[in-house]
């Protein structure tokens, strides 16, 4: 039988069709290009649709269930490596997550005071009744904490202190942004009224930090290549852990592949990005986002840990056909399953990038992808793009003039 990634695209589909139960629509559906009228509605000012390639990560075993996992990104080799990295997972189980309940927190803002202890005080006193006139809002999701701190002003502005008050939102399968902002709005009046103080930002949050998600995989060391690539890759480990510089690239590596699943599937990607960075730097240091260590019997462990707010209901996901199908695809059932999953791939997509690193280098399999849209820019077309791109590969010359020369030679 065929490797997913030896079909042709009509084997694929039908692969998808038959593993997720899809209907002919939804095929169709399924990585079509976006109506005009669809994304007119989506956002203002709208002249056309940009389109990004749609892939499957395969190999994926998560809590015992294994899914297959859409993708859409623009760069080679990363569906590829996060799937040959969940396959080496694969063979010690896969991927063990879980992920806390969907809660987001709301902030309200309030400057002006005169006795910050003695407003927040009375705000607290009057919780039952604020979260009541948040609850009365929204019936789908529901406010179930309230807290109030101080917060002194750190920049240059100089604009003293503020009280923020802020709601803890359980926004259930939903992303939740646009409730939690609601909520915000609501419970505002009051709050200045029982501050005495001027109210300026009410919005949520997204640093998530109410809604981490935690994955571990154990990876057999002699599937990565033996001792010498485990104590390698710890190296590398030890470096994104203490050094911005490699923190930086590290984590962008993770967020290939968590992007890639968010954007798939219709998420505010660009929130979860911010969230992550910023949990990334919560002792005041920007580290990596895993962690990695050997176990007792010589093989590679690794964890990855980060606040991760996304949804399976409403926003993008109720709007947009092909992230309805990706999101039916993966079998997720709550936003926990799916956050989860997007856990995974981001861990999966972290030992590929430091695994390759570690041993032959990260061009080596990046090029080799790389050199088919190479050979399209040299005016490759059908069956020659393989073969001009794995000769470019293969002659360690991967630009246009080499394919233009190499095309040149077959067509002759």
């Amino acid at each position: 039988m065929k490797r997913f990634y030896e079909m042709g695209r009509e084997e694929r589909l039908d692969f998808i069709k038959g593993a997720a139960g899809l209907s002919n629509d939804e095929v169709a559906a399924f990585g079509a290009p976006l109506a005009f009228d669809t994304a007119d509605r989506m956002v203002e000012s709208a002249v056309g649709i940009m389109s990004v390639p749609l892939g499957i990560a395969t190999n994926f075993v998560i809590n015992g269930v294994e899914r297959l996992v859409p993708m859409a990104i623009e760069e080679p080799s990363v569906i590829a490596a996060a799937s040959k990295a969940a396959k080496i997972a694969k063979a010690r189980s896969g991927f063990t997550a879980r992920a806390d309940k969907s809660r987001m927190i709301g902030q309200v803002q309030v400057v002006s005071l005169k006795n910050i202890a003695a407003a927040r005080r009375r705000v607290l006193a009057k919780k039952k009744e604020i979260l009541a006139i948040a609850n009365a809002k929204s019936r789908a999701v529901a406010a179930v904490g309230l807290g109030a701190r101080e917060v002194r002003d750190a920049s240059k502005n100089k604009m003293g202190r503020m009280l923020v008050v802020e709601l803890v939102i359980d926004t259930k399968d939903a992303m939740g942004a646009n409730a939690v902002n609601t909520m915000c709005e609501a419970i505002a009046p009051r709050v200045a009224e029982l501050t005495g103080g001027e109210v300026v930002l009410k919005i949520l949050s997204n640093y998530a930090t109410e809604r981490m998600v935690r994955c571990k995989a154990v990876f057999d060391k002699n599937e990565l290549g033996g001792s010498e690539v485990v104590k390698r890759i710890l190296y590398a480990h030890a470096l994104a852990h203490s050094d911005v510089y490699r923190a930086v690239t590290h984590n962008k590596g993770i967020m290939n592949g968590i992007d890639a699943v968010a954007l798939a599937t219709g998420q505010d990607f660009r929130a979860i990005e911010a969230g992550a960075h910023a949990y990334a730097a919560r002792d005041g240091t920007y580290r990596s986002l895993t962690k990695w260590w050997r176990t007792k019997t010589g093989d590679l462990a690794g964890e990855i840990e980060l606040p991760l707010a996304v949804g399976i209901v409403g926003g993008i996901t109720n709007v947009h056909p092909t992230a309805k199908v990706a999101l039916k695809i993966m079998k997720v059932k709550s936003s926990q399953e799916l956050a989860m999953a997007v856990a995974a791939v981001g861990l999966a997509q972290n030992l590929a990038a430091i695994r390759a690193l570690a041993s032959e280098g990260i061009q080596n399999g990046h090029m080799r992808l790389h050199a088919r849209n190479i050979a399209v820019i040299a005016g490759a077309r059908g069956d020659e793009v393989d073969v001009v791109a794995k000769r470019i590969a293969g002659d360690g010359a991967v630009n246009a003039e080499k394919a233009r020369e190499v095309l040149e030679s077959l067509r002759r």
